[in-house]
């Protein structure tokens, strides 16, 4: 697959910044890689900017994980041109 991510840790928490397509595997791929983060993280942000085609199905199945969250994806914000695309309810 041409997705990638690329983790870097910050102060204040941990960068994650997408390559490629976002479709169903890549989605899966990027929810392991918060799932990997340690519990007690305070931030985590997303760069989308790396995106190219980001897939219905993608989302789809994102928006679900982040559901599942229950609130606690308030400390995941979303930056760079594709940024106001994965959050759920903004799709």
């Amino acid at each position: 697959s041409n997705f990638g991510i690329g983790i870097d840790k910050h102060s204040d928490g941990f960068g994650l910044k997408l390559e490629g397509d976002f479709d169903a595997t890549s989605a899966y791929e990027l929810i392991y890689a918060i799932k990997k983060l340690p519990e007690e993280t305070a931030k985590i942000s997303i760069c989308t900017q790396g995106l190219k085609n980001i897939h219905p199905f993608g989302l789809d199945v994102f928006h679900r994980f982040m559901r599942s969250l229950n609130g606690q994806f308030t400390k995941i914000m979303f930056t760079g041109r594709n940024a106001s695309r994965l959050p759920p309810g903004n799709s």
